[in-house]
């Protein structure tokens, strides 16, 4: 019985075998009490490994031990089994594995990064090229496409002696594919071997391997990245140098993700992986629905990355513009969202009564022509013919003309995939109110143009009220300057944060639409089996686009301030963000045009070359997140499960929205007065002086002290208060409000927004 002690009582055990032979089984993650662990099993995986043992007549039950991420072990286990663990003294709780999904060379321009140096910061170029080479980048995605160009390891020093990851063999993955550049690549996939009953890996396309089959994983790590790559494009789009916003910053990829998602036991285990390896940043360009943060495999990874000073940056997902519709909204990451580039490609539909309307497309075959054809729109054998679902469309009535397809449902190359098979010669992607004014190019096989929903409203008109409707697409190419930009996406999730109401998010937005980056060469641009075309470079949108960007920014500022914390860089990043376009309007917000607010941008678009010197951060300890924490209605066992500390004793229990974070969210419900302090760590200069602007709406009075806060050394903290007092009688259940605090001298401006509501969420 010594390898069961602290387990299970003896009766309970030999009942055991009884009652769980013939149940079917399905992955859990399993959270142990770590210090719990008998002083007769050598390591906590023999501890694990004997439990189970104790528990399954199976012995391949055992997927994951976690041992820096998370404490304990993921498995395979029935509901009988998983109702004993439960029953466990050393047992905290036990999960059910979540499937998480995909957050599906002008952007360093565009974000102000030298080609050639790194980071400006107004007086003079930093040389980054050195110090970054000792930054190194975890990207937790589809695995890696090595022979990729933005891969290339040229003439880079030696791997940093501190790495201890590995390159991974598979059968279409040789470990010396990996160079200086690409120093390590992993592939996670017990968890989704387990669900798919071990089918999945019998294709021959779906090798267990690091290998990047998907090109979403190669996308993102060449964003973060890449090398520079010369006469870069999609097909003749985009053309240009193509680089990663850390060109010269160490990539490692751990493959996470398959053919129908990421699982949460593969993740846990890719971040337990990377932690140990070495990484200085983790870019996660994936997520689930919003969970408290002691169930949240992401969240619980990222505690732990972030207390050994790893930056955590992930996407915000793309279910805007709902509200309330974020994902990895833990404080401790940097969540983010997405805006567009001020470059374009415009396509042409010209309608038969001459009217042309300008849209986007990435399409680069022969064309259809310069003649009007017929155009169709609604003409299916039923409801979905609209939307071009496949088999909606009767090819006697689409053959050889262009088909209307409203946006949404389907994926968007799909609809032209489905025009095609029907016989159809083009198509018009015409949005409906969800996606509003924003355009997202893609590489559709058949000539198409993706509208607005005003133009398509309009196009959709025209096909009702004209007898003979017609219709001729063209295409412009590529241009650059596009006013106004940028415009926060459509598709970006917005807040309020349901898992905290008192934090702010997202955090900030960066390039998300039409970005150009590396692809797989395994397959097509648009991602369709049918696409057979190869391309070295892809252009795609989504927040997985966004994220990387960040992760990036944030290696080159760990390369230019080493011993800043991952907080630190957090709040350099954001406020110092700015919320103005380059037509000198405040950022619109794609969905409806009109102007976005903080739950759509958070504090605003990324600006590298500021986030460089920040003047002031806004840092945060390991124990302030414990203290927050322990202000959530967690008992100490939940908070234990994020922190991996026993003996956590809370103190007086605070107000959530008191931690020190770099933005605010005032949630006024039944008070009419919050009070918030927050304290700046001088990272400028010494003799700094600083006075405070407030703005907010005008139902609120807000009031900082001091007003002035004057620090007379480099790494001093200062201390304010803020109180926010809501107008008596006003009637505000359901509004939300918006302003923003600043602490400024001639040298800097240190933005914080802040989000008022009334009502809990």
């Amino acid at each position: 019985m010594g390898s069961m002690a602290g387990i299970w009582p003896l009766a309970v055990l030999l009942l055991l075998p009884l009652s769980i032979s013939a149940t079917a089984k399905q992955t859990y993650i399993v959270h142990m009490k770590h210090n719990s662990k008998p002083d007769s099993f050598p390591t906590h995986h023999d501890w694990y490994t004997s439990s189970l043992q104790s528990l399954t007549s199976t012995s391949d039950s055992l997927l994951y031990t976690y041992t820096n991420a998370f404490d304990g072990f993921s498995a395979s286990l029935s509901d009988e089994e998983v109702k004993f663990l439960k029953q466990s003294d050393s047992v905290v709780d036990v999960y059910e594995d979540t499937l998480y999904s995909l957050h599906t060379t002008r952007t360093p321009a565009f974000l102000g990064l030298n080609t050639d140096l790194g980071l400006f910061d107004g007086h003079h170029t930093l040389d980054l090229n050195q110090a970054s080479n000792d930054v190194i980048i975890g990207v937790l995605d589809t695995g890696i496409w090595p022979e990729s160009k933005s891969f290339v390891d040229s003439g880079m020093p030696e791997i940093p002696t501190r790495w201890k990851g590995e390159c991974e063999s598979g059968p279409d993955f040789s470990p010396k594919l990996c160079n200086k550049k690409l120093i390590g690549a992993r592939y996670f996939s017990k968890g989704y071997h387990m669900a798919s009953g071990g089918n999945f890996f019998k294709k021959p396309k779906e090798a267990e391997s690091p290998r990047d089959r998907d090109g979403h994983g190669t996308h993102t790590a060449s964003t973060a990245a890449g090398s520079q790559v010369a006469n870069a494009s999609l097909l003749g789009y985009a053309s240009g140098t193509a680089r990663g916003m850390a060109a010269h910053a160490r990539v490692a990829s751990y493959k996470v993700c398959w053919t129908t998602g990421c699982f949460g036991s593969d993740i846990l285990a890719g971040m337990d992986r990377a932690i140990a390896d070495g990484v200085d940043v983790l870019s996660l360009s994936l997520g689930g629905g919003s969970a408290p943060y002691y169930r949240d495999t992401i969240a619980i990874g990222a505690f732990t990355a972030m207390e050994r000073g790893i930056f955590v940056s992930c996407s915000a997902g793309n279910s805007g513009p709902g509200k309330a519709s974020l994902a990895n909204v833990a404080p401790w990451i940097m969540t983010v969202g997405a805006g567009t580039l001020d470059r374009d490609f415009p396509a042409y539909a010209e309608m038969g009564n001459k009217k042309r309307f300008t849209g986007v497309s990435l399409y680069s075959g022969a064309g259809m022509g310069k003649n009007p054809v017929g155009l169709v729109y609604k003409k299916g054998s039923n409801s979905t013919g609209n939307l071009c679902m496949p088999g909606s469309l009767e090819p006697e009535l689409v053959r050889g003309k262009v088909v209307v397809c409203d946006r949404g449902v389907n994926p968007r190359v799909e609809k032209g995939a489905v025009v095609r098979d029907a016989g159809g010669v083009g198509m018009i992607l015409a949005n409906t109110a969800e996606s509003g004014e924003e355009l997202v190019a893609d590489s559709h096989l058949l000539p198409a143009v993706a509208v607005g929903r005003k133009v398509g409203d309009v196009i959709r008109e025209y096909v009702k009220s004209d007898t003979n409707p017609r219709a001729v697409l063209s295409f412009g190419g590529t241009v650059l300057n596009v006013r106004p930009s940028p415009v926060v996406a459509a598709f970006s999730s917005r807040g309020p944060n349901v898992v905290t109401k008192e934090i702010l998010k997202p955090d900030l937005i960066g390039p998300g639409v039409n970005i150009l980056a590396g692809w797989s060469e395994a397959i097509g641009p648009t991602g369709l089996e049918t696409d057979a075309r190869k391309t070295q470079f892809n252009i795609m949108s989504g927040t997985s686009m966004s994220c990387p960007h960040i992760s990036g920014v944030a290696a080159l500022l760990k390369a230019a301030h080493p011993t800043w914390s991952p907080s630190a860089i957090k709040s350099a990043l954001m406020t110092t963000a700015y919320v103005i376009d380059n037509t000198n309007s405040s950022l619109r917000d794609a969905a409806g045009g009109a102007l976005s607010n903080p739950w759509a941008h958070g504090s605003g678009h990324v600006d590298p070359q500021k986030a460089l010197s920040p003047g002031l951060v806004y840092d945060i300890s390991t124990h302030e997140y414990i203290a927050f924490l322990c202000s959530l209605d967690y008992t100490i066992e939940h908070v234990q499960a994020i922190v991996k500390r026993p003996n956590i004793t809370c103190p007086r229990k605070s107000n959530p929205g008191n931690l020190n974070y770099p933005s605010f969210s005032v949630v006024f419900a039944n008070q009419r007065v919050v009070r918030y302090s927050r304290e700046l760590t001088n990272v400028g200069a010494a003799g700094s002086i600083y006075e405070v602007d407030v703005t907010g709406p005008p139902v609120v009075q807000v009031t900082v002290k001091p007003s002035k806060l004057v620090f007379k050394n480099v790494g001093e903290k200062l201390r304010y208060t803020v109180t926010f007092v809501a107008n008596k009688g006003a009637s505000l259940t359901g509004r939300s409000e918006f302003g923003a605090i600043v602490w400024r001298n001639t040298q800097h401006q240190v933005r914080s927004p802040v989000a008022f509501s009334w009502t809990q969420l």
